[in-house]
């Protein structure tokens, strides 16, 4: 075994990432993935990996993403273009009155990949597959992390077969089922917060791509999340896109959005989707498919007493957001290029390591897991309240005068600056705190509410169905009538 050996134990987004990243610092890497190798893009219909089934759902590279690819990986954006993706340019969706809004060149950061999760997937296997020190070990289970004679630091790890994979350092690339904390026993250093949230997505292409139905009131999006469920629709390129429901779980009243007749009927009712799914317009290509997801989580990796070192996550295995706000693969991306780079600067596994692998990964993840907290604990008191249940979550505090999302969000329809802060935040680009703590921000925001005031709604904010209409809709194409 050489100190560069690495093992990175989970074949996904973050996993092979953090190959790519880990081979061009020199590390030899061996990725072990317990799911088969992906089938080719264009000769396997609408996979969805079974070890990963939200592959199966709506996905978007946030600005942060891609202007990491861009830097790091410009090889794998260009693939992901040749299959199909996107660069959607967000200042589409900035104030629109006349003189309101001038570009500035900072905009230019200000884009997001419309891509597919299978296709991104698919350019990092492929890159992988083709760089020097990378190899895959597909349909190969791991059972455990073997350690050095005193029990400090990894000698290899365990395949289901019993093959010992020398490595000195350990990535769990295993997203939320986080495996390592079983192979060492880890206990505490956890965080959690619930999303409450179950998706429902289709897939559908338009009859002519040449343009879009209707505009992307989001700037990568169109749709939104209201009082008592979400709609959004994201492009996927090459007239493809996704639309996505999100209701409450455990809510039997929007179950039915598992059948086409239903999830077709409030889609079509949600504000900035239904030009989407008119007649001739576009055609479903997947079936409905479901999800529930996973809770807010941030492992810290805090050392504890008797702990090996050199036995690190990445991504989702550190930690996991609301889908929502759709942050999870810019953050995965981000996290495993940025541990790649400590690694190479720091490659001894001991506690100093240890520790500057903690204060990145809390650096770089705690801000976000905060604010997804926060989102999903306002968003679930608002939709059990439509939904006449008793409130199940405490608000956390919110730092002192910084003003709710609801409220940034609707002066950013009036001010530029709000505007570019916001997005700047939902693209992570810049954190909460520093964006929405900043006084100049605060005022801002402030003066936008009282113009907003005295203008009234908002021409571009149209009203989403009462979740009596919903539902309505909802028991009507269950029966047959109104789709």
């Amino acid at each position: 075994m050489n100190d560069t050996d690495v093992a990175v134990i989970g074949g996904g987004l973050g996993g092979l990432a953090a190959a790519l990243a880990l081979a061009g610092h020199g590390f030899t890497v061996r990725v072990l993935e317990r799911a088969p190798a992906p089938a080719p893009l264009g000769k396997a219909g609408w996979p969805v990996r079974s070890s990963a089934p939200q592959t199966g759902h709506s996905h978007v590279l946030t600005s942060l993403g891609l202007c990491l690819l861009r830097r790091r990986a410009p090889d794998v954006l260009g693939s992901a273009l040749e299959a199909g993706a996107e660069v959607l340019d967000l200042t589409v969706a900035a104030p629109s009155a006349p003189g309101v809004f001038a570009r500035e060149k900072a905009d230019a950061e200000l884009a997001a990949l419309a891509v597919r999760r299978i296709v991104l997937d698919e350019v990092l296997h492929r890159a992988a597959a083709a760089r020097d020190g990378i190899t895959l070990s597909y349909g190969t289970a791991v059972r455990g992390v073997r350690l050095d004679g005193r029990g400090r630091r990894p000698a290899g790890v365990v395949t289901g077969t019993g093959e010992l994979v020398p490595a000195a350092i350990v990535l769990d690339a295993t997203g939320r089922r986080a495996l390592s904390r079983t192979w060492t026993g880890a206990a505490g250093g956890i965080r959690t917060g619930p999303t409450a949230v179950r998706i429902f997505t289709r897939f559908y292409r338009l009859t002519d791509s040449s343009a879009r139905p209707g505009p992307l009131n989001r700037g990568n999006a169109a749709g939104g999340i209201w009082d008592h469920y979400a709609a959004v629709l994201h492009p996927a390129g090459r007239g493809l896109f996704a639309v996505s429901l999100g209701t409450l779980t455990g809510d039997p009243a929007t179950t039915p959005l598992r059948g086409a007749r239903a999830f077709t009927a409030a889609a079509r009712l949600s504000p900035g989707i239904g030009p989407w799914l008119a007649s001739g317009v576009s055609e479903p290509l997947t079936a409905v498919r479901a999800i529930t997801s996973p809770p807010n989580t941030l492992r810290t990796g805090q050392e504890q007493d008797g702990q090996p070192h050199g036995i690190y996550p990445v991504g989702d295995a550190a930690c996991i957001t609301d889908p929502l706000y759709g942050r999870g693969m810019s953050l995965a991306l981000t996290h495993a290029f940025q541990l790649a780079d400590l690694l190479a600067a720091h490659p001894v596994p001991d506690a100093a390591q240890h520790a500057r692998v903690t204060s990145l990964t809390e650096e770089l993840f705690r801000p976000w897991y905060q604010q997804a907290e926060r989102d999903s604990a306002a968003r679930i008191r608002s939709w059990r309240s439509a939904a006449g249940l008793p409130e199940a979550v405490a608000l956390p505090v919110l730092p002192a005068e910084r003003p709710t999302l609801t409220e940034i969000a609707a002066a950013a329809h009036h001010d530029p600056m709000v505007w570019r802060g916001l997005t700047r935040v939902l693209m992570s680009m810049s954190t909460p705190e520093a964006v929405f703590d900043d006084r100049g921000f605060r005022d801002r925001v402030l003066r936008a509410l009282k113009v907003r005031s005295a203008a009234g709604r908002p021409v571009d904010m149209p009203t989403p169905p009462t979740r009596k209409e919903l539902l309505q809709i909802i028991a009507a194409a269950e029966e047959g009538a109104g789709v």
